[in-house]
């Protein structure tokens, strides 16, 4: 890639120990390599607090005579003298390595990289993307074949002379996640040591404790990446970073379960909560996921991405929130293997403890019964299970404080929820998401959560959950602001109470394959702001009463196959900013709008198919603000993104 005639400039980017810098020297050394630049290999190795004064004098003492050596006082002098030498020594092929490059050296290689010299190359490693280099190279973790040999040059005798069993190698690699660098530093502890020294390490990690907590080594690698979100001043950053270990290893989280929690702690909107993630994949401490397509990267960013952080990097989040004593911590994470409790829980359940976030995990062997906690502070509860039946633990019914609650089920079926009824006592609640349980349990005569602004559900079995139409929805919602409906494939009918909580400002409703109709009376949802629809197959029609949404700014009814008209009274959606309406294939025999799209004078964007476009185009010379984006892709690709949403689950 470097060698590439059209490329000036190549980033390696992954997170401390992951080998970037044994790629960048093994790559210096390459035979092929050397005969190109020669002795024109300049490897410099940055690193955070790097004076770039001293660096540059460094690098040219052995390639300068003393005499020609000026004392250097500022970069600026610094960045001209490297560039004179550079340009001394053209054409002379030149491979300048520039090793653990941080942020404030971003100037310093965009410089360099500007450098108008013939056979010039620059290689970067860094634990940050770099974005204006893009293509980044982002460095993978290795594999377990390569994790094996790497290991075992550390920790066994080459002459297989080794005693040590097969699966307890096997055990050791993959507690290792990948990185080399723990491979390495766990695999020299461990040479020539007996098997009952390798057993006690197993015996640790079964027992909840992580690489990070017994390696210095590896702690002093990963930890710089941490503390370098403390220099950002009045952000949310590390918090937002720490916040990520409420959360299995190796799952993918949606952006918008984020966006809930950061909103009700660190008072963060969409743009914040965009902006916090896109920094810390920057940063390599995340990485983003795109689950479908989108054309507006702000608006739609949260609800079309997921986050995975990498295992030891979660490892490291939690060691960092785990520093405090239990009552003192502001995030408590409880990670439980069948009925074992943690020692502390049993013995101090009484004593309070001041979280502010609490996620608990366990597994499919779970039972169901829990100790008592005292929590007078939290405000986040993250409950992730993976048993078909799960009961919500008691002492949730006394969170006074609690703002938000995410129940996520991981395992293969759907959970079914007792105690849902505790949560009809929570003072504050704002924000409730739940994701593969059965709703059908559902009793929303004893559920009042009266503070209740939002509400998802992600892959859920709907089931007869708020068919009881004696029950007043607009009662037990008064303050519903938000809906989300998301995969829930038994979704036939939106049910018309919903329609009753005019407080609603935004509902969506994505890749619902057997929601058919909406009711006429979704007319009555006089605050409605956001109508998304998306990939929802069998839809075959808007009701007419959508003309009654007079606040309707944005209307998504992207990749519904079977719409094939808009309804006549669309263009009294006088607040209409955008449609988007691509993948739509049911309007591509349309012959003409309804005439009332004339009336939509706040019509800014119309995002469609070229089929289609022209029928808009047509009418720009009335709506002045409108711009017709037209999406060129075949149906396959449409049909792709549409079902792509469910295969990330």
């Amino acid at each position: 890639m470097l060698l590439k005639d059209e490329v000036r400039i190549k980033v390696v980017s992954a997170p401390g120990g992951c080998g970037k810098t044994t790629l960048a020297k093994m790559l210096s050394n390459d035979p092929d390599i050397q005969r190109i630049f020669k002795k024109n290999i300049l490897f410099l190795t940055i690193s955070k607090s790097g004076d770039i004064c001293d660096i540059v004098k460094k690098m040219l003492q052995p390639r300068l005579p003393s005499s020609h050596l000026p004392d250097i006082q500022t970069d600026d002098a610094a960045i001209d003298l490297l560039e004179w030498w550079l340009k001394s020594i053209s054409p002379s092929p030149v491979l300048l390595v520039l090793d653990d490059v941080w942020p404030n050296w971003a100037t310093v290689v965009d410089n360099l990289s500007s450098l108008n010299l013939p056979h010039y190359k620059i290689l970067v490693t860094s634990r940050y993307s770099f974005p204006r280099f893009e293509p980044v190279y982002n460095l993978k973790i290795l594999n377990d074949q390569d994790a094996m040999t790497l290991f075992c040059q550390f920790a066994l005798p080459n002459d297989g002379s080794s005693t040590i069993p097969d699966d307890l190698v096997e055990k050791t690699v993959k507690g290792c996640k990948g990185f080399p660098l723990a491979l390495k530093v766990v695999g020299r502890s461990l040479y020539g040591q007996k098997e009952v020294k390798w057993r006690r390490e197993q015996k640790k990690w079964s027992e909840g404790k992580s690489i990070i907590d017994t390696s210095t080594e590896l702690f002093d690698c990963l930890q710089p990446s941490l503390d370098a979100l403390e220099e950002m001043k009045e952000s949310s950053l590390k918090d937002c970073c720490l916040d990520l270990g409420s959360f299995p290893e190796d799952q993918r989280v949606p952006a918008t379960t984020l966006m809930d929690i950061w909103a009700e702690l660190y008072n963060l909107d969409d743009m914040d909560t965009y902006y916090n993630l896109l920094e810390l994949a920057f940063r390599n401490l995340v990485n983003l996921f795109c689950t479908r397509q989108t054309e507006n990267e702000v608006e739609d960013f949260c609800n079309e991405r997921s986050v995975m952080q990498h295992d030891l990097l979660r490892d490291l989040t939690i060691h960092q929130s785990n520093i405090k004593p239990i009552e003192h911590t502001e995030r408590l994470f409880i990670e439980m293997t069948g009925n074992k409790f943690p020692k502390w829980w049993s013995e101090e359940m009484n004593q309070p403890i001041h979280a502010r976030l609490l996620s608990i995990s366990t597994d499919k062997n779970f039972s169901g019964s829990w100790f008592p906690l005292t929590l007078p502070a939290v405000k986040v509860v993250i409950l992730n299970c993976s048993s078909a039946m799960y009961t919500i633990p008691e002492f949730i019914e006394r969170t006074n404080q609690l703002k938000v609650l995410i129940i996520t089920n991981y395992g293969s079926s759907f959970s079914k929820l007792s105690n849902f009824h505790l949560l009809g006592n929570l003072p504050i609640l704002r924000r409730m998401r739940m994701e593969r349980v059965s709703l059908s349990f559902l009793n929303t005569s004893l559920l009042k959560p009266v503070n209740l602004q939002k509400i998802s559900f992600t892959m859920c079995e709907i089931g007869t959950a708020f068919e009881n139409t004696n029950i007043d929805l607009s009662h037990v919602f008064p303050n519903l602001e938000e809906i989300e409906i998301d995969c829930c494939d038994d979704l036939q009918n939106l049910h018309v109470g919903l329609c009753d909580i005019v407080s609603l400002k935004k509902v969506s409703i994505t890749t619902c394959n057997e929601l058919s109709a909406l009711p006429e009376e979704i007319g009555k949802l006089r605050n409605l702001e956001y109508l998304m629809l998306n990939s929802c197959t069998k839809l075959s029609e808007l009701p007419e009463s959508i003309g009654d949404l007079h606040k309707l700014k944005s209307l998504d009814i992207s990749d519904c196959l079977n719409i094939s008209d808009l309804p006549g009274r669309v263009g009294e959606l006088r607040a209409l900013e955008t449609i988007n309406m691509r993948g739509c294939q049911g309007l591509s025999d349309l012959r003409k709008l309804p005439s009332s799209v004339k009336d939509l004078k706040l019509l800014e964007k119309v995002i469609c198919d070229a089929d289609i476009s022209h029928l808009w185009k047509a009418y720009q010379s009335n709506l002045k603000k409108l711009k017709v984006e037209v999406v060129k892709e075949d149906a396959f690709k449409s049909l792709m993104r549409v079902i792509s949403p469910i295969q990330q689950f």
